[in-house]
């Protein structure tokens, strides 16, 4: 099966802000998660995948097709942009409609797909309404219903779960799982992990404009688990506190810090974790919270390449 995807050396730049790098990669077909810190490049590459961009340099194909002011490719694809691109003046529902218009269907056709698409991202009632009412969560899924009214062969979606609360981001988590049961490749992006690792085993992780790694999840949490942590701890007794921790085989380093707090650093936070549990249970050390301050993507990121 040939692949989804295929970007040879391609470049992009927002005048001397670099987008992407020498990018060369292939994504197979089916549903790919592009995951990365916010200014990876991942914005850029579903633009050139989408055809929104031409490539500065090098080449990109999908489907077979070079994307770029492409009639004949633009009636297979949905793009839901990050950006907001519907008008606040129509309502849902005659947003979807006036898309699928231009898509070139017939005015009752083009307002049954709107209905149905609205239907499966969740959007009730408030479809009747204007749009410049909407939450951040009602654009979301706007915006995702005119992405895949048309039935498109791909689906592109960044960052479609922003802006959308818990039982928002599992409806819609299920829509992509559908529609890549159905047949459909989808390609989806996100900055936080877990999201990506809901929908699918193959991700794609972006840094600083080019590609870092690729293939399935349990291998970008092999590295994780090897990244250095800080956790950062609040307590009463902090002196004490930092003696017991300081004698655990996975912390490298404790630090106290003002507020009674204590900057610790694992090799293992897993570990460290259910060892702190035992040292917590056995002395009156006043625990107030627990954070692990650096367990973002960036760091991550910083970490592997640095």
């Amino acid at each position: 099966m040939s692949a989804l995807v295929v970007a040879d050396k391609v470049g992009a730049w927002y005048g001397q802000v670099v987008g992407l790098s020498e990018l060369t990669l292939e994504i197979a077909g089916g549903l790919t998660g592009l995951v990365g810190p916010n200014g990876a490049g991942k914005s850029t590459f579903l633009k050139l995948v989408a055809g929104e961009m031409r490539p500065a340099r090098g080449s990109i194909h999908v489907l077979g097709f070079a994307p770029f002011a492409n009639r004949d490719y633009f009636r297979r694809v949905g793009f839901c942009p990050q950006q907001e691109a519907i008008w606040d003046d129509m309502t849902g529902l005659e947003a979807v409609t006036f898309l699928m218009r231009l898509h070139g269907y017939v005015p009752a056709e083009a307002k049954r797909r709107a209905n149905a698409a609205l239907d499966r991202v969740g959007l009730g009632d408030p479809r009747s309404r204007r749009i410049e009412g909407y939450s951040k969560g009602m654009r979301q899924r706007t915006k995702l219903a005119q992405a895949i009214a048309h039935d498109p062969e791909l689906v592109i979606a960044d960052e479609p779960l922003n802006g959308l609360d818990p039982v928002g981001r599992a409806e819609i988590q299920a829509l992509f799982a559908e529609l890549g049961r159905s047949g459909a490749h989808v390609l989806v992006s996100s900055h936080v992990l877990h999201e990506v690792e809901a929908l699918t085993e193959r991700i794609v992780l972006f840094h600083r404009g080019r590609l870092l790694a690729q293939g399935p999840v349990g291998e970008v949490r092999k590295l994780l688990s090897r990244h250095p942590r800080r956790v950062e701890i609040r307590a009463r007794d902090t002196r004490r506190l930092a003696t017991a921790l300081i004698a655990l085989e996975p912390v490298q380093s404790v630090r106290i810090e003002p507020g009674n707090r204590i900057a610790v650093e694992t090799g293992d936070v897993e570990r460290f974790f259910g060892e702190l549990t035992g040292i917590a249970a056995s002395g009156n050390f006043g625990l107030q919270s627990l954070e692990s301050r650096d367990a973002s993507l960036e760091a991550v990121f910083d970490y592997l390449v640095g």
